[in-house]
């Protein structure tokens, strides 16, 4: 079967109507699809918790919309396979946004012979078909901690390539963390 089309599913920002629960017969939901995004924490974390990556660089999204799982893993992968051959060590990749929407498909039939198929139900729930994260206004998706500033150089350019695999418009912030002990941890508590 193959991938639909995110166009489908990208500008649809309300929550849909899912419910998992613990008790089988009240859950519309049957199968939870895997998380296609492998690894959220890449690079030297020590170092950026230790304060040694002063240098901290943001793409933030400049639209509301729903970026698919496969999306996600696509850009965090450009990231990490560049950032591993140009700055290894010296660098650390944290990915914000996490996949909880959970994304249907009322399949219905097209085409000659299927008309009794294509007026089925009204607002029909859909088979579950993948994952997809949230993404508001303004919300960061990746953030790329660096050393030095010939570094941010590198990790700037990197980030443009990851760019094209997000289906929404993106920009990158620059900041320098002067005191990076009181910035929020990454590490899961």
């Amino acid at each position: 079967m193959a991938i639909r089309k995110a166009l489908s599913y990208s500008k649809k920002v309300n929550r849909p109507y899912t419910r998992v629960s613990k008790v089988k017969s009240k859950s519309y939901i049957k199968v939870v699809p895997p998380n296609k995004v492998v690894k959220y924490n890449i690079g030297n974390q020590r170092a950026y918790v230790e304060g040694k990556f002063p240098f901290v660089l943001s793409l933030i999204s400049d639209e509301q919309l729903v970026i698919k799982d496969l999306a996600i893993e696509s850009a965090r992968q450009v990231l990490t396979k560049n950032l591993e051959t140009k700055l290894a060590g010296k660098f650390y990749l944290w990915v914000k946004i996490h996949p909880h929407h959970i994304l249907r498909n009322n399949k219905a039939a097209a085409g000659a012979g299927a008309d009794r198929l294509s007026t089925g139900m009204k607002q029909s729930f859909g088979i579950i078909e993948g994952r997809a994260a949230r993404v508001l206004g303004g919300q960061e998706l990746f953030m790329v901690a660096c050393d030095s500033e010939s570094t941010v150089k590198v990790a700037r350019e990197i980030l443009g390539m990851a760019k094209a695999k997000l289906p929404c418009r993106t920009r990158v912030l620059f900041d320098k963390v002067e005191d990076i002990a009181h910035s929020p941890s990454p590490v899961s508590k």
